[in-house]
C-alpha cells in the first residue's frame, strides 16, 4: 500500500510518500517540501494573515496533486503548532480541509512528542534502553523520555526556532544583546520542564530528531560508525555553544554556505541553536545523537501498526 503523510508545520509543508505493509518498515518513495515560515505571516492578534493562508492553501493543494500523481492510496494529513495556536485556527483549518478534500488531524504538542518518540524508538530499537528526545520545530520544542515505545513523560513548550526568531532575533544578523535575551527566556521556560524530567532515569541515549538539529549536527557535530555500518551524527553541547556567536555574526543570506545549513533554515538556525543549547544545558546533556526518523515516520508507523493488528490472521 502506498501512503502519504502531509506534515503542515510552522516552517514547511512536507509530504512524505512511502510504501508500507503490515509488520514492515516504511520505504520512502517521494519527499516534497514547500518552505512557508508561517511565523512571518502572523498578525498583531496572533492570526495567520490572508497572505499566509493563501500560501498555505497553495502548498497544501500542490501536495495533494503530488500525492495523486504518486498514486497514494491514503493521505494522512496533520498540522502542528502554527495552525493549532493561530487565533483564527478554526478558519484556517477549514480552508486547509477544503483544499485537501478531507479532514485534517491537528496534533497537540504532547501528541506530537509521542509520535516522534515512537519513530525514534523504532529507529534505535529496544536495546537502546532509556531515551531522552529533543525535537525543535518552527513553533515549538518537544521533549520526551522513557524506556518503552511511548514516553513516560512528554512536553511541548513554545520555543520553536521560527517563533523565537520573530520574537527575539528579528534583526539580521542579530546582536549579542538579543542572543542573551533569547538565552535567558529559554532558560526560564525550560527550568520547570527540566525539574519534571529529573525524576526520569538517566538516559542511555539522548536523541535529536528535527531538521534543525540535523543541520546543526552537520555544522558542529561529527559522524561515528553506527549499527549495520550506518553512519550516525553526534552533536556535542560544547561545539554547539562555540558556533552560536559565529552563526549570529553571519547574515542569513550567506549562512547557507556553511555545512548543513540549507536555504530554508538560514533565518531561524541561530534561534534553533540557542534553544537547543539551553535545552541540553537544562537537562545536563553533553551530547546528542541524531535520528533520521521523526514525526512523519511516527505517524506512518502508528498507521502501519493499526494495519498489522487488523490484518487477516492477526
Amino acid at each position: 500500500m502506498r501512503l502519504g503523510v502531509l506534515d503542515i508545520g510552522s516552517n514547511t509543508v512536507h509530504l512524505l510518500v512511502a510504501d508500507v505493509r503490515p509488520g514492515g518498515r516504511p520505504l520512502a518513495a517521494t519527499s516534497q517540501r514547500t518552505v512557508l515560515r508561517l511565523m512571518r505571516y502572523l498578525g498583531p492578534d496572533g492570526e495567520i494573515t490572508d497572505e499566509g493562508v493563501a500560501a498555505l492553501v497553495s502548498a497544501v493543494s500542490e501536495a495533494r496533486r503530488v500525492a495523486a500523481a504518486e498514486n497514494v492510496h491514503e493521505l494522512l494529513a496533520t498540522a502542528t503548532s502554527a495552525v493549532r495556536e493561530a487565533a483564527n485556527g478554526t478558519e484556517v483549518i477549514a480552508r486547509i480541509e477544503e483544499a485537501l478534500g478531507q479532514p485534517l488531524q491537528v496534533l497537540g504538542g504532547e501528541t506530537e512528542a509521542r509520535y516522534t518518540f515512537l519513530a525514534v524508538r523504532r529507529w534505535f530499537g529496544w536495546s537502546a534502553g532509556q531515551i531522552l528526545l529533543f525535537d525543535i520545530g518552527g513553533g515549538s520544542l518537544e521533549l520526551a523520555a522513557g524506556g518503552d515505545e511511548l514516553p513516560d513523560v512528554a512536553e511541548s513548550v513554545p520555543l520553536g526556532a521560527g517563533r523565537m526568531t520573530v520574537q527575539f532575533l528579528p534583526d539580521d544578523p542579530p546582536g549579542a544583546d538579543a542572543i542573551d535575551a533569547l538565552r535567558a527566556h529559554a532558560a526560564g521556560v525550560l527550568a520547570p520542564v527540566a525539574e519534571r524530567f529529573s525524576a526520569q532515569p538517566r538516559p542511555d541515549h539522548v536523541v535529536g530528531s528535527s531538521k534543525a538539529i540535523r543541520s546543526l549536527a552537520k555544522l558542529a557535530g561529527y559522524p561515528v560508525p553506527g549499527w549495520s555500518g550506518i553512519e550516525r551524527m553526534v552533536l556535542p553541547r560544547k561545539e554547539l555553544k562555540a558556533w552560536i556567536p559565529r552563526l549570529a555574526r553571519i547574515p542569513a543570506d550567506t549562512r547557507q554556505e556553511l555545512p548543513g545549513i540549507t536555504a530554508d533554515r538560514t533565518f531561524q538556525i541561530v534561534a534553533g541553536a540557542v534553544v537547543l543549547h539551553q535545552a541540553m544545558k537544562a537537562m545536563d546533556v553533553e551530547e546528542l545523537e541524531v535520528s533520521p526518523w521523526a514525526l512523519r515516520e511516527g505517524v506512518l508507523l502508528r498507521y502501519i501498526e493499526s494495519l498489522s493488528w487488523n490484518a487477516p490472521g492477526a
